[in-house]
């Protein structure tokens, strides 16, 4: 057994007070997701835990990339026949987080998913490698197959087969927007005295704004 009591670490970087936020949680996201780019950090910034409930009942979360946020939410894209997109088909409501370590900065999202336009996904779709385009038409996704090999020997036929041709995108492959009913930010503070503050979305779609003990 691995004993991990003495794992501890003094969070001191920085402070959330209500007279320094915005009235909309994605401006404040805004603010802190480019404050986490501009630093530098190793890894990705857009990186972000996506969780669904399965149709066994059960929470799982994955980790993904976020695409795209603006006023109106997140986007993502994966395979819509995968088990997370048969987990959103099912129930819509999921959750989205983001941990940047390096700010001692926590984001938690919980909301209401919904695929894109097809526009957007064939747009978004266009503008990745074709390597990218390839490893998304060739990979029935969460589901079992007999081995590594069977990828790749299915990748080189796509890759003849496509051969200066254009790569269509799978009618299976898409994009998802997250519409945020709640967002919740966490800066880590000394003695574990973290900072928590919650938007929620009201009915006349004004945000309300409430501090949450640590």
């Amino acid at each position: 057994m691995s004993d991990l009591s003495n794992y501890r670490k003094s969070y001191e970087k920085s402070e959330l007070l209500e007279t320094n936020i915005p009235e909309d949680p994605m401006n404040l996201f805004h603010r802190w997701f480019y404050e986490t780019e501009d630093l530098g950090v190793e890894g990705e910034v857009n990186a972000m835990t996506v969780s669904t409930i399965g149709l066994d009942g059960f929470p799982k979360s994955r980790v993904v990339l976020l695409k795209k946020f603006n006023e109106e939410g997140f986007i993502f894209y994966t395979n819509y026949n995968s088990e997370k997109g048969k987990a959103i088909a099912n129930n819509p409501n999921i959750c989205l987080s983001f941990f940047w370590h390096s700010m001692e900065r926590q984001v938690i999202i919980k909301g209401i998913a919904e695929k894109t336009p097809e526009t957007v996904s064939d747009n978004y779709f266009d503008s990745r490698p074709d390597g990218s385009k390839l490893g998304a038409v060739v990979s029935p996704q969460s589901e079992v197959i007999p081995s590594r090999t069977y990828l790749e020997e299915n990748l080189k036929t796509l890759e003849k087969e496509y051969q200066n041709r254009a790569i269509p995108r799978p009618k299976s492959w898409g994009g998802y927007l997250v519409r945020p009913v709640s967002v919740e930010f966490w800066q880590g503070r000394p003695n574990r005295l973290h900072d928590r503050i919650r938007y929620t979305l009201l009915d006349n779609f004004d945000w309300k704004i409430e501090r949450l003990s640590p």
